[in-house]
C-alpha cells in the first residue's frame, strides 16, 4: 500500500484512490478514480463535526495539486469540487471539457 503525504495535514492513498485527513478525531476523505490519464474526483466528505473550516477546500486543493504534479487531467464530478475549481480559475488549465 501507498502512502504519500501531500501536506501535513492530507494524506494521499494511491492503492485506494483517496486523499484523506483527520482534526479532532474525525477523518475527512476525498475519493477519486482514474480513468485514460484523468483523475475523476468523485467524492469529498466532511464530517458534520468538522464542517466549515475549509477542510474540503484543502482536500481538493491537494488533489488538484496532486493531479498537476502527475499530469493529470481532473473531471471534478462532486459538487463541492466542481464549485471549487470555478472560484479557483488558477486551476483551470487542468479541468477536462
Amino acid at each position: 500500500m501507498t502512502h504519500d503525504a501531500l501536506t501535513p495535514d492530507v494524506h494521499h492513498d494511491s492503492d485506494a484512490r483517496r486523499l484523506r485527513t483527520r482534526v479532532e478525531g474525525h477523518e475527512a476523505e476525498l475519493r477519486y478514480s482514474l480513468r485514460d490519464g484523468r483523475m475523476v474526483i468523485d467524492h469529498t466528505g466532511v464530517p458534520d463535526a468538522i464542517g466549515g473550516r475549509g477542510i474540503a477546500g484543502i482536500l481538493v486543493k491537494a488533489a488538484l495539486d496532486l493531479a498537476r504534479a502527475r499530469g493529470w487531467r481532473v473531471v471534478p464530478a462532486c459538487s463541492y469540487s466542481a464549485a471549487y475549481v470555478q472560484r479557483h480559475p488558477e486551476y483551470a488549465d487542468l479541468i477536462e471539457g
